[in-house]
């Protein structure tokens, strides 16, 4: 078994309120879980307008599938263009760990 995360720091754009943010953030998340069916959540900076950090998770028996779909997740997050991708953390952990 092997296990595969992402952390997103995410810069938003011209966001003036915590409402305007998870108008933001939740659809990003939403679509992460529902087109890759990961874990996935908002996992820091919640109190800051303009930042967002997501977290994912992923669990796999094969490293190559995990891997696509980190990448493809990471891909996605990228794309966005309302958000500014600042750095994604990604960590992988086996039996062996």
């Amino acid at each position: 078994m092997y296990v595969g995360t992402l952390s997103f720091d995410l810069l938003l754009g011209d966001v003036r309120s915590l409402k305007e943010k998870r108008s933001i953030v939740r659809p990003i998340v939403a679509e992460l879980h529902r087109k890759f069916a990961v874990s996935v959540a908002e996992t820091g900076d919640q109190d800051l307008h303009r930042r967002a950090e997501i977290g994912l998770a992923v669990v796999s028996g094969d490293t190559v599938h995990l891997r696509d779909v980190l990448d493809r997740c990471e891909r996605m997050v990228a794309g966005r263009p309302e958000v500014e991708l600042l750095s994604v953390r990604r960590r992988l952990h086996g039996d062996d760990d």
